[in-house]
């Protein structure tokens, strides 16, 4: 209700804020009780999250749509703005540390953690500068027209006020229930026998739900500059955002963390998934064959993270 109230390109940047929200809110729930245990937790939750947004989320609208479609278009200038942010963020994030010298492999010093912070937080401030504001046409479908058409009227701002209120209650209950739901992911994981990274991707997927089927309807509708919208804009807010409150919460409460991947599969998949993003959403148009792309890149990361 707030999104369709305030409209695009604001409507996904709500629901960005509030999916990184409840996925830092796991997060920090599961770090703070598990100690060195979870130190790598916040790494494998990124991470998981950019390969299912880069791959599995792009990946179906892509296919969906081209299925429905054959070829869909969107503006280009929007997605290349947050690829470009999205590409150095990352990187910072999640390969550099292991590459650093000062501290262990994967780990980043006091200063350097500041660092990567402040400009995960910079980069994803302008961007949202640029998105809502400076080049607010860049994130808008190419016809407005077919846009109207499209959506429903839009709801009253006294239903938008109410329903921001719940909104906020929402994501409070969420953040408590946080502490009651990590134990049974881990639990989960470790019944089945699968890798501690596995954690990670389970948190991804919980609470990038919502914003995938939001993605998947909009490419369904012919609706590809929304699905782009919340794809990028939602990556961006997971590293923008999270990487800072991880930081804070590790200082604050000297809890460890290691953002750098350690293993090499997780630095050529990550570089695969920036490449084939680039070529496909460099062009504006797009098809089936490059959804099926996507996917294949998906299940292998699934496929890698259980049969490492």
């Amino acid at each position: 209700m707030v999104a369709h109230r305030v409209g695009e390109p604001f409507g996904t940047l709500v629901l960005a804020v509030a999916v990184t929200v409840i996925e830092a809110s796991l997060i920090l729930s599961m770090v703070i009780v598990g100690g060195r245990e979870h130190a790598t937790l916040p790494r494998d939750t990124i991470y998981a999250a950019l390969m299912i947004i880069l791959n599995g989320v792009v990946g179906v609208c892509l296919l969906v749509g081209g299925l429905r479609h054959g070829v869909q278009s969107f503006r280009v200038e929007g997605a290349n703005s947050g690829l470009a942010a999205l590409f150095p963020l990352a990187t910072l994030s999640l390969v550099l540390p292991t590459f650093t010298t000062t501290t262990p492999s994967g780990t980043y010093s006091g200063s350097q953690l500041a660092f990567a912070a402040t400009v995960s937080i910079t980069l994803w401030a302008v961007f949202v500068f640029v998105q809502t504001v400076r080049h607010r046409d860049y994130f808008l479908p190419e016809s407005a027209a077919e846009d109207l058409d499209v959506h429903a009227a839009p709801p009253t701002a006294v239903q938008a006020w109410a329903s921001l209120a719940l909104l906020v209650v929402s994501l409070v209950a969420v953040v408590g229930l946080a502490k009651v739901l990590a134990p049974a992911i881990e639990s989960t994981v470790a019944r089945a026998g699968a890798p501690r990274t596995v954690v990670g991707i389970a948190i991804a997927m919980l609470v990038l739900m919502p914003e995938t089927s939001a993605a998947v309807r909009a490419a369904r509708a012919n609706r590809l500059q929304t699905s782009m919208n919340l794809a990028v804009g939602s990556a961006l807010a997971s590293i923008g955002l999270t990487i800072p409150v991880v930081a804070v919460a590790s200082v604050a409460l000297g809890v460890p963390l290691v953002l750098g991947l350690e293993e090499p599969k997780d630095i050529v998949m990550l570089a695969l998934s920036f490449v084939v993003s680039a070529v496909t959403l460099g062009t504006g148009r797009t098809h089936m064959m490059q959804g099926a792309v996507h996917l294949v890149m998906f299940a292998a990361f699934l496929f890698l993270a259980f049969v490492p």
